[in-house]
């Protein structure tokens, strides 16, 4: 994602700490040269040693905030985690522009402290509303920063007020370490018109203050950036640099603020293409100012909301109600600016895919789109009542769609291929969509049919379809019963679309495919010689098609040996009750419930939750620390519970008339929720670390997962119309009440 070419060469100002709107201080350079606190610039030089610093690595993904204006004016987005600005985004939703961003508080000679190293509290005032606030309290401080983006330009305003609690004056400084392209291993940092500038060979940044920069210092992360020159000096910055890079830039100045006589300011970090749009961005962002940003912030919010029906009845108490309208909103800010319909599946990079370049050469992968959580995406605001969205999300898909027929596996937001495997499902997914719009155009027709000629031509290791190269989880081929539910039922969704069409003639194929297929999915993956139980269960895949045989795997993920198929077991199996394909009574599926409610479920404070299937080990290791898979002294690694698997289950329950079990399952769903109202892809188990952390509760993955809100959407009106509102009727009345 990361092109290479020829830096710019910088003209670069010799002050440090020019005012935007005051006087600026001495130049950097200057020998003895003093600011307000009587701190002097000993030592200061034009660029910093030391480069290019240690290797960029992005912060964890269990975020608290994520926001951004509504609106196409406004291509950045800013989310938070523990105490500070964690990645932004800009110029669209696949591209990381900066690390982190954040206060840092000293006296100047007993304690230096930055946010995220003291208790913070994240709150998230208006459920519909992403503007967020952060109150951290220090030694002897307390700091309340607030968070929007400006609805006519890319930048991020936030707005600090920091007081001090002892009655000591306190110094106050703003940490930016800018990471522009998706690379922060490549920026260069320097002073321009009073703000504080990192541009690389695509896009750059400027950090500008209200009151302007009393002092400022770049430098290299982990060798002379602002931190660790006031950790190691007391909080006094002996050293001082104009100027760093390339390399992994940290960008640090100090506010005109004492926490007594001096207590709030403003500071706005803005985007270009290259450093005079991005500083005239910030400077425009900063004459609005936060207060009128922040109104027009949540008014362009506030009407996107009153325009949809309220939350359902189905949401009893006020904390689900709130959630249902922090899940619209989440979703819907999911989607890139500058590409329609292009929802990602988390701004976020958990564990080694943010840490790790064998894992992730560029920063990846959440940030993607991928067909099937846009699939759910997209019926979960057309459940909310968002069609024109989910009608977005299609004419997309359809737009990137491969020559071949196929969906990528996942793409960035302008469509191009990032991995490239092959998931039928994925094929499929647009075919549902299609169908729940009623969408039977010419154009729309002839795409969704080029999908399912694929699907019938593919082949793969000596199987045909519905063998697949990858199933839902993208880490292994075979027959997937998830992956086979999509097919025969996109197939016959497709078949009635072409009907409906008009080209009834041309849908024969498909359905004599899908009816195919449903008649032999059972012999694919429904074993009777398991070691679960004695009657016959669902495996999660087999490799060769023969659910009796012993075929073993490598899992994956850490697993430290092959696994016999017919110990997997997952839930995917649902998606043939809730596809319309098997009917909720079925005797097979009634036991594979029973197995996968004994082996992979686990009851939590928050309610039954399940894993992935038997044995997952994408999640972290025993003690909390991230996943990875290129570490020797990472032996295993053990996935946790999603959320979303209660409200696959809730569905399926209320295909078998257990209404009231499908909303408890919607309330268990609720209680994963963090204190912001941001739902998890996984919540921990009962093993350790507990019980040091709480089962139930969000692990460190990525949070917020568009799905995990997709699938609380839907199940809320699931619940309260008593049906899935995604079930695909033409598919149930074929093989189900046919």
């Amino acid at each position: 994602m990361v092109r290479n070419s020829s830096r710019r060469d910088f003209v670069r100002a010799a002050l440090v700490g020019a005012s935007v709107l005051a006087a600026p201080v001495p130049l950097a350079g200057t020998a003895q040269a003093a600011d307000r606190s009587g701190a002097r610039a000993d030592n200061a030089t034009g660029g910093a040693p030391g480069g290019p610093g240690a290797p960029s690595a992005f912060t964890p993904a269990d975020k608290l905030g994520f926001g951004t204006a509504r609106g196409g004016r406004s291509p950045v987005w800013f989310t938070l985690e523990g105490g500070r600005m964690s990645e932004t985004y800009y110029p669209d939703l696949s591209t990381p522009a900066s690390r982190e961003t954040q206060l840092v508080v000293t006296d100047g000679r007993t304690f230096v402290e930055r946010a995220s190293d003291v208790p913070t509290r994240t709150e998230l005032p208006e459920p519909g509303v992403p503007g967020y606030r952060q109150i951290s309290t220090g030694h002897g401080w307390q700091a309340v920063t607030r968070y929007v983006t400006d609805p006519q330009r890319a930048a991020v305003l936030l707005d600090f007020e920091v007081r001090s609690t002892s009655g000591a004056p306190l110094q106050v400084y703003v940490l930016h370490d800018p990471a522009l392209s998706a690379n922060g291993d490549d920026d260069r940092a320097f002073p321009q018109g009073g703000a504080l500038v990192a541009q690389d060979a695509r896009s750059a940044s400027a950090l500008v203050a209200a009151a302007g920069f009393a002092e400022s210092t770049v430098g290299y992360f982990g060798v002379n950036d602002g931190w660790t020159e006031l950790l190691a000096y007391k909080g006094r910055l002996t050293h001082r640099y104009s100027t760093a890079g390339p390399g992994n830039v940290v960008q640090l100045g100090r506010l005109r603020l004492d926490g007594l006589a001096h207590t709030r300011q403003t500071v706005v970090l803005g985007y270009g293409s290259d450093a005079n749009e991005a500083l005239g961005t910030a400077r425009r962002a900063l004459r609005t100012g936060f207060t009128q940003a922040a109104h027009d912030y949540a008014t362009g919010w506030r009407s996107y909301l009153a325009a949809l029906p309220k939350p359902p009845a189905s949401l009893r108490t006020a904390r689900e109600k709130r959630l249902y309208t922090a899940s619209v909103m989440t979703l819907t800010a999911s989607e890139d600016k500058n590409n329609p319909g292009a929802f990602i599946a988390s701004p976020t990079m958990p564990w080694a895919f943010g840490t790790d370049r064998k894992v992730a050469p560029v920063s990846g992968s959440y940030h993607l789109v991928w067909p099937r959580d846009l699939y759910h995406i997209a019926t979960g605001l057309l459940a909310a009542g968002d069609r024109e969205a989910a009608e977005r999300a299609l004419d997309y898909l359809l737009r990137i769609q491969q020559p071949d027929g196929h969906w990528a596996q996942n793409t960035t937001v302008d469509g191009k291929p990032f991995w490239t495997g092959v998931q039928l499902d994925e094929t499929a997914a647009p075919m549902l969509l299609a169908w729940l719009l009623d969408r039977h155009d010419t154009s729309t027709l002839d795409r969704l049919a080029r999908g399912a000629d694929f699907i019938l031509g593919y082949s793969a290791d000596g199987h045909r379809a519905p063998y697949t190269q990858q199933e839902r989880w993208e880490e292994q081929s075979g027959y997937s019963p998830s992956t086979i539910a999509s097919v025969i039922a996109g197939l016959v969704c497709l078949a009635d679309l072409l009907r409906r069409g008009g080209r009834g003639e041309q849908a024969a194929k498909y359905l004599a495919a899908a009816d195919t297929w449903r008649d032999a999915v059972d012999g694919w993956t429904v074993t009777r010689t398991g070691p679960y139980s004695p009657k016959p269960y669902y495996l999660r895949l087999t490799k060769d098609g023969k659910p009796d045989t012993g075929t073993a795997y490598d899992l994956g993920n850490n697993n430290p040996a092959a696994v016999d198929q017919r110990a997997v077991v997952d839930a995917g199996f649902l998606e043939l009750v809730r596809l319309g394909i098997k009917n909720a009574a079925d005797p097979v599926v009634r036991n594979s419930l029973a197995v996968v409610d004994k082996h992979i479920s686990v009851l939590t404070p928050s309610g039954r939750h399940w894993h992935r299937y038997s044995h997952d080990g994408y999640g972290e290791q025993a003690d909390g620390a991230p996943w990875d898979v290129n570490r020797p002294d990472v032996q295993h690694t053990y996935g946790r519970l999603w959320p979303i698997f209660s409200g696959e289950r809730a569905e399926y329950e209320l295909l078998d008339g257990n209404r009231r079990a499908a909303a408890g399952r919607l309330r268990d769903m609720a209680a994963t929720a963090g204190e912001t109202l941001l739902l998890p892809e996984q919540v921990w188990d009962d093993q350790p670390p507990a019980p040091r952390v709480r089962p139930g509760t969000p692990t460190t993955s990525a949070t917020p997962l568009a799905w995990t809100h997709a699938q609380y959407l839907r199940l809320a009106w699931s619940v309260q119309r008593g049906r899935p509102v995604e079930y695909p009727t033409v598919v149930a009345e074929r093989y189900v009440r046919g």
